[in-house]
């Protein structure tokens, strides 16, 4: 008898146990973000007839996002230092996996052509922009664009009118047209050449429009060939620190001056900095790099917060790094330009 009741007893305990393991491997709704690491932009950044010779080193900071697949993973976000726990559709939206990460790489290509462009005409070459359409980043629920286009289609033209860029087609839609008027808009997916009628929603007050989140679509044309090599780094905020690395490889002084250079902030094909998301991880990456300077978003506008946040992180961690906000690029090269060489 007490051997039956072992044997039950033992038999309880498995199927606990079983039970136990097969709900911590359920799938749970939640990202993590950490610290990444800090990368060196020299062989990730090559201009044609570029100089590497430099003596101190340009860092980009990265953020490690991971997705929290099962329960694991997840408890040990609690108890891991410098990881905030987000929720999966506070991160992607609306967005599938796979559109998210098409969107990614999508604002890493742009990041690079933008970068290009404000670090070649920084250092005084001639860039020109050739606009090719209208990115579509997003379809807006109650669009009647909702079936007809997707994340990554570019619209080229509306009633037959070329539009190759955003503020051409706001531009037309809004003198022209008005909320439940058809537009006839043609567009690019997956390399074919489509047209179809969108039913245009009021926007707001004032506008009506297709009821979609869009992008520039455009490519330049550079008097020198410039390669990026990103990998799997995602994302547009590496933008500064690839337009920094290609003018420093461009103009005959040394911006490093002998000093470890991190820092962050997305860029736009005029030089001017925006704001990015996890900087208080980039700091982190960036003091573990042994970095003396981060370069970082200046905040301009209400709802910035990119210095305060960056500020107050390393304050709290007590980091030995002098954290440099910027609005342009020529601010950052400004600051560069000046500092004295490291002994």
């Amino acid at each position: 008898m007490k051997g039956f009741f072992n044997k039950n007893k033992w038999r309880f305990l498995t199927a606990v146990l079983v039970v136990l393991l097969i709900i911590a491997f359920i799938p749970t709704p939640y990202y993590l973000y950490q610290p990444g690491s800090a990368e060196p932009l020299s062989p990730i950044v090559t201009v044609e007839n570029g100089k590497k010779d430099e003596k101190g080193k340009l860092f980009l900071t990265t953020v490690l996002s991971t997705r929290a697949s099962n329960l694991y993973i997840l408890a040990s976000g609690f108890v891991t230092p410098h990881t905030q726990i987000q929720k999966k559709e506070d991160v992607q939206g609306d967005y599938t996996d796979e559109e998210y990460s098409r969107l990614l790489t999508h604002m890493m290509s742009s990041s690079q052509q933008n970068a290009i462009a404000a670090g070649l005409k920084e250092a005084g070459e001639k860039v020109e922009i050739i606009r090719k359409g209208v990115f579509v980043q997003s379809v807006m629920k109650d669009s009647n664009a909702k079936k007809i286009l997707q994340l990554g289609d570019v619209v080229t033209a509306a009633d037959g009118h070329k539009l190759p860029s955003p503020i051409e087609l706001v531009t037309y839609l809004k003198e022209n047209k008005k909320a439940g008027d058809t537009v006839q808009i043609t567009y690019q997916h997956e390399g074919k050449i489509k047209t179809a009628p969108i039913k245009l929603i009021q926007l707001d007050k004032t506008r009506a429009g297709l009821g979609i989140g869009f992008d520039d679509e455009f490519t330049l044309k550079t008097p020198k060939k410039v390669d990026i090599d990103a990998k799997d780094i995602g994302g547009p905020s590496a933008g500064l620190m690839f337009s920094l690395e290609i003018l420093n490889q461009v103009v005959p002084e040394d911006l490093t001056k002998g000093y470890k250079i991190a820092g962050t902030g997305t860029i736009d094909v005029n030089g001017n900095v925006g704001q990015i998301g996890g900087i208080e991880d980039k700091i982190v990456a960036a003091h573990n790099e042994g970095a003396e300077i981060f370069l970082c978003p200046a905040d301009t506008l209400k709802g910035d917060s990119n210095t305060k946040e960056v500020i107050k992180a390393a304050k709290e961690d007590g980091y030995d790094i002098k954290i440099v906000p910027v609005k342009n690029i020529k601010e950052a090269a400004d600051f560069l330009r000046k500092l004295p060489p490291k002994k």
